[in-house]
């Protein structure tokens, strides 16, 4: 492998917000003084998935709860990763998006997508067969609205006549966008829109979708794209005194996690992911969930960034019943992972 690591590293946050068992008030507390402690510890950002009817996501409306996270915090940037296109009108996803980076003074990072898992979009009544078109629609919906002016659209899941958009983004053009992808063909296609991304899996992978978009960026240079995107690689990280305590706070807490990921599964009957790591051992295994000291930690995150050919570390620090304090103290011992790269 020829790569070295990028010079600068940026380090985000991203949760699922998943049940940990407790009282939901209780639970969006301890997430509200985590972000405040990210915010002093000079995290780039914190992003929210949208899930919905699973104890997987307790946070259902994502820019309702980052609204709340813009207000306890200064540098922090916020956004969802993703906010359900398929699930949304177009309009209202724009009104929103305008109005949480205008309460945010512009700290806006707009991830967007489809939704993975076709249950959760049922039960609002889109059927996986609409899902598609409905989040091609919005997406190219939502691009045009970004532009300002009055907003026309004919299309099969959508028609809008003369809208007149009163309301733009405090960022100009527009607020920076976020694409999840694990697939070359999606990172190319996320390189052409100028999006950042987002991966997860092991890091030969990623590596290979990290590839696909920078062969794609090369062609944008020639255009004077000047953007300098964010490849974001997602990673579980627990750290302990010791690597047995590590493993002793992370196990279970990706045990619970688990549970609440598979919840609509087993409901339905649905096979889960192939690739879903269905053991603590598995997922370190499969690099989802990185545990130990400071200095393995490092180590390890270090190499998973650099084979991975990322820039971005998401960084998951809650999840399952893992205490606050734990996450806590992981928050601080990843701000020593970049050193002087810290960005």
């Amino acid at each position: 492998m020829t790569s070295t690591l990028p010079s600068k590293l940026a380090f985000g946050i991203f949760d699922h917000l998943d049940a940990d068992g407790h009282d939901v008030a209780k639970q969006y507390n301890d997430r509200l003084l985590l972000a405040e402690a990210c915010d002093r510890l000079g995290y780039y950002a914190y992003h929210l998935a949208e899930h919905h009817c699973t104890p997987h996501g307790m946070s259902p409306a994502p820019n309702l709860f980052l609204s709340s996270v813009a207000q306890r915090t200064t540098h922090l940037r916020i956004g969802p990763m993703v906010m359900l296109l398929s699930l949304h009108h177009p309009l209202r996803a724009f009104e929103e998006a305008c109005m949480l980076d205008h309460l945010s003074g512009g700290r806006l990072e707009l991830g967007i997508g489809r939704g993975s898992l076709p249950i959760e979009l049922g039960y609002f009544g889109v059927s996986a067969d609409a899902a598609p078109g409905r989040y091609a629609e919005a997406s190219e919906i939502l691009v045009k609205a970004m532009r300002g002016g009055s907003l026309c659209y004919e299309g099969d899941h959508f028609r809008l006549d003369d809208v007149p958009l009163t309301i733009s983004p405090h960022q100009r053009p527009h607020p920076p966008t976020w694409i999840a992808v694990n697939q070359p063909e999606s990172a190319s296609w996320a390189a052409e829109i100028g999006a950042n991304i987002a991966s997860i899996g092991p890091s030969s992978s990623v590596r290979r979708v990290t590839n696909a978009y920078r062969s794609r960026r090369e062609i944008r240079l020639k255009t004077n794209d000047q953007s300098s995107p964010f490849l974001g690689l997602l990673r579980m990280v627990v750290a302990g005194s010791s690597e047995a305590d590590a493993y002793s706070l992370a196990a279970p807490a990706y045990d619970r996690w688990l549970q609440n990921f598979k919840f609509l599964y087993d409901r339905n009957n649905i096979p889960t992911p192939p690739n879903l790591p269905l053991t603590f051992d598995a997922a370190i295994e499969s690099e989802l969930c990185v545990a130990g000291t400071a200095a393995s930690i490092r180590q390890t995150l270090l190499n998973h960034i650099e084979e991975a050919g990322a820039n971005y570390l998401l960084c998951q620090l809650a999840f399952g019943d893992l205490p606050l304090d734990a996450s806590l103290n992981t928050a601080i011992i990843i701000r020593s992972v970049a050193g002087a790269g810290w960005t």
